[in-house]
């Protein structure tokens, strides 16, 4: 099937593991209930390109990924310009860090998620043309967290820009919450794929980035059965527009993200990567025994 679920990232969702799970594990039991994962580290730090390698030996083919792109890379972190110098030594490494995954045929897409302040201006506009540039021969989607990319007034002209410089799109279902929200644009800007991401809907929550608990609280959502059933029908539009579909569901600050995938999946008559049905428990990761 061209849709294709999995999750923001593999260490918090407890409800997949055993309670003899090692660490170091989780990951490969982690592949065999979906075929796809959003890998979240790498927007706090540019991991090493011999560390991508042991994820990719410790899974089966089937797992995907899906690379968030560093922090400094996307304007998160505010303070003095940073040199070119430096913006282009970032780009090299997270490159670089990529290398094992494009080899192995693996890699769905860099995902380029913009800070709720990077607004719809001529100056960001051109940052877009200059990211996509040092990430040339790269598939990256583009997701926004500012609306005046989707206004009225610059909605077409968004997505015509992403589709002429070659943008997948990240499709949000989020709080509609204020300017720091984007609605859901069910509009397709590359043949090849689209990105879908589940953040919740929990409004009141979604504004509190500097709250002690915003980790706690800003996707503390878990979607109904009417909501997902929803979604089947603007999944089925999506898949008319692009080959393929990846959707990742990041409402996990209560655990309910692995739960809405497997739903999700039983309502897209979609099954685990070894043919199971998404809700039955599949077979255990075999630990190797380190004898020396």
């Amino acid at each position: 099937m061209p849709i294709h679920i999995g999750l923001a990232g593999w260490g918090d969702h407890d409800r997949l593991y055993t309670s003899v799970s090692k660490a170091g594990s989780k990951l490969r039991q982690y592949a065999k209930h979906f075929p796809l994962v959003e890998v979240d580290a790498t927007f706090y730090a540019i991991q090493s390109k011999e560390r991508f390698g042991k994820w990719l030996e410790d899974t089966p083919e089937s797992l995907h990924f899906l690379v968030k792109a560093y922090q400094g890379m996307t304007g998160h972190q505010r303070g003095p310009t940073v040199p070119a110098s430096e913006t282009n030594e970032m780009f090299a490494a997270f490159r670089e860090m990529l290398e094992p995954v494009i080899a192995a045929g693996r890699l769905t897409t860099a995902l380029f998620q913009y800070p709720p302040w990077f607004d719809c201006t001529q100056a960001n506009v051109r940052m877009l043309r200059e990211t996509k540039e040092r990430m040339k021969g790269i598939p990256c989607a583009l997701e926004f967290r500012h609306q005046s990319w989707f206004t009225e007034e610059f909605r077409e002209k968004t997505l015509a820009f992403m589709e002429r410089e070659q943008w997948m799109h990240s499709v949000c279902d989020e709080p509609q919450a204020g300017v720091g929200s984007v609605p859901t644009v069910l509009q397709a800007t590359d043949k090849l794929a689209t990105v879908v991401r589940f953040h919740g809907r929990n409004v009141s929550g979604w504004n509190q980035a500097s709250a002690p608990n915003w980790r706690e609280v800003r996707y503390l959502y878990r979607y109904s059965d009417e909501e997902l059933l929803d979604w089947v029908d603007k999944l089925r539009l999506l898949e008319q527009q692009s080959e393929h579909i990846h959707v990742i569901f990041n409402n996990n600050s209560g655990g309910d993200a692995a739960d809405n995938a497997k739903r999700l999946m039983e309502l897209l008559g979609l099954t685990r990567p070894d043919g199971g049905d998404p809700n039955e428990p599949p077979p255990p990761v075999v630990e190797q025994l380190d004898l020396f």
